[in-house]
């Protein structure tokens, strides 16, 4: 199972009233993912990175099966729930956390935002949708209020097929959530400046 770590960077918790919860991909870490902070508009940010045992969230593709990925994909779940939980304790509210992923770390966040859907300060995911062979919609409860949402991603992927993402932004929507999805073509599985300036335009602008 998981062991929360979580490295974390600039603003102290206790000096700001926001926070950006950052999530890495597979075989990433938390220091990386925090490193794109510098070409983000989160000055005014503190940033909580945990950091997944092995350097991965779970085992096989996000198209796999649930099952096939337990225990660990509910063990970074309840990661990322503990994270949320030091913050609320912290007197943050919901409003003003703020989510982040890449790859698969874009694939658990968008998992855990469903899951517990609720008005939060926005979510980012550059290259993911929501995880399992199918959309299990059962699995998703709340309402995001008009959360800002960005998935981009690109045509082709090869991990992430835009089908999962379409699928992903239609049910984000139902639950109210304000999606931007952009599909790039032939990007790659990267993150592009296009990506970092609507995250910055369309997410990190309070």
């Amino acid at each position: 199972m998981h062991t929360k770590k979580v490295i974390t960077a600039g603003k102290v918790i206790d000096k700001t009233d926001k926070v950006l919860i950052m999530i890495h991909g597979r075989g990433g870490s938390a220091q990386d993912i925090l490193s794109l902070a510098a070409h983000l508009n989160t000055n005014d940010y503190a940033l909580l990175a945990p950091q997944a045992t092995n350097n991965t969230w779970y085992p096989t593709s996000f198209l796999a099966a649930p099952a096939i990925n337990e225990p660990w994909l509910s063990s970074a779940v309840d990661v990322i729930d503990d994270v949320v939980a030091d913050v609320i304790a912290k007197g943050i509210l919901k409003e003003n956390i703020f989510f982040l992923g890449f790859s698969q770390g874009a694939c658990l966040t968008l998992e855990y935002v469903a899951r517990n859907a609720t008005k939060y300060g926005g979510v980012v995911a550059f290259t993911g949708g929501l995880i399992g062979d199918k959309i299990y919609t059962e699995n998703y409860s709340g309402d995001f209020g008009g959360t800002p949402i960005f998935i981009g991603t690109s045509n082709p992927d090869p991990h992430v097929p835009v089908s999962r993402v379409q699928e992903t932004t239609a049910v984000l929507e139902s639950m109210h959530a304000e999606v931007y999805e952009k599909i790039y073509p032939n990007m790659g599985h990267t993150i592009s400046h296009d990506e970092i300036e609507k995250a910055n335009t369309l997410i990190f602008n309070k």
